[in-house]
């Protein structure tokens, strides 16, 4: 069913309601249960459902055109969420928008500082994968002082005037990794590591933090080692895995903040460390699914990329036509999976 086409009843009919319960979904009125609420919800996200939005853009004869910055290298979660905006083009173009996927080195506030400055004036709008700098706030603000929309995606940048943000909460995220750690563990006693991609990102610090409130406060007796960093790269996050194994053999737990889950995984592996170690990472991804079959990972926190994308979008969208952003149909959840809750 094209997008596109898509009416009230159409968007009813999929969600199995009537269509003056969509409605009082839609607008936010009383007297729908909360699951019905929630299912419906879920549809006009999965459909992209904004009602007459294409009919109103070609009676303005108004166009946009977005980009999104997202990372350079092998981040299969990211790739997803590019993929997810590619997906959506016959959906745009409809509506007469436009969008480009420019990479950039989002672990460097230079690079990324100057992939910003570039887009001055050529876009309305942009989401962007942020490194919370200095360099990198101060592009934000250009860009909006300019009169461009700029919404950061997945990482944060809260000191900027960035006009909204698209992603978890890391810190419940990172609370979430704690809880689960603290419970799967098996010895009173012990330490546990940290592998993150960099902590000047603002989704990776903001994890972190919550991962050790949750530690520090709930299982004092486990011992939190200082972060390392792998730059999200699976053959580093190896090697610091590894060193990890051999200079602590009282590590009991590790948690991987980003990406390079499969370098760990590895070096759990070649230590035979499986069913000793916990281990917590992020993003249903092959790697991670093989890892939690095999019994080499215990859970994966997980965010739907094709929501971010869809959400990114929708967002710019709004902001570009000064219409009000649904905050609730917009708010990225955060899941466990298991191996015994495998999709």
């Amino acid at each position: 069913m094209a997008a596109s086409h898509l009416t009230l009843k159409d968007i009813a009919r999929e969600a199995g309601v009537s269509v003056a319960t969509l409605d009082r979904v839609m607008h936010g009125r009383a007297g729908v249960r909360e699951d019905t609420a929630r299912r419906v919800r879920e549809t006009i996200d999965r459909f992209g459902f904004r009602p007459s939005a294409a009919a109103a853009e070609l009676a303005r004869g108004q166009s946009s055109k977005f980009a999104f910055i997202m990372p350079e290298g092998s981040n299969v979660f990211m790739q997803a969420i590019a993929a997810n905006v590619g997906d959506m083009s016959g959906w745009l173009s409809a509506r007469r928008v436009s969008v480009e996927t420019i990479k950039a080195d989002v672990f460097n506030p230079a690079a990324l500082a100057n992939a910003l400055d570039s887009m001055a004036g050529r876009y309305d709008g942009i989401a962007v994968v942020a490194l919370d700098h200095q360099s990198v706030r101060a592009a934000i603000d250009d860009l909006v002082a300019g009169g461009t929309y700029v919404v950061t995606l997945v990482s944060d940048v809260p000191g900027s005037r960035r006009h909204h943000y698209v992603g978890i909460d890391n810190v419940a995220a990172g609370r979430t990794a704690g809880s689960l750690i603290g419970r799967f563990v098996r010895t009173p006693a012990g330490k546990v590591g940290i592998v993150a991609g960099s902590q000047s990102l603002r989704d990776h610090a903001e994890r972190i933090f919550g991962f050790n409130q949750v530690m520090s406060l709930e299982y004092p007796h486990l011992a939190v080692l200082n972060p390392v960093e792998g730059g999200d790269q699976d053959d580093v996050n190896e090697n610091l895995m590894a060193r990890l194994l051999s200079d602590h053999p009282d590590l009991i737990g590790v948690y991987n903040v980003g990406a390079g889950a499969q370098g760990v995984a590895k070096a759990i592996v070649d230590a035979g460390r499986e069913a000793s170690v916990v281990f917590i990472a992020h993003d249903l991804i092959p790697v991670t699914r093989r890892a939690l079959l095999r019994g080499v990972m215990d859970a994966v926190i997980v965010q739907d990329p094709g929501h971010e994308a869809r959400s990114a979008i929708r967002v710019l969208m709004s902001l570009a036509r000064n219409e009000p952003i649904l905050a609730e149909q917009e708010k990225i959840r955060i899941g466990i999976v298991m191996r015994d809750n495998l999709p």
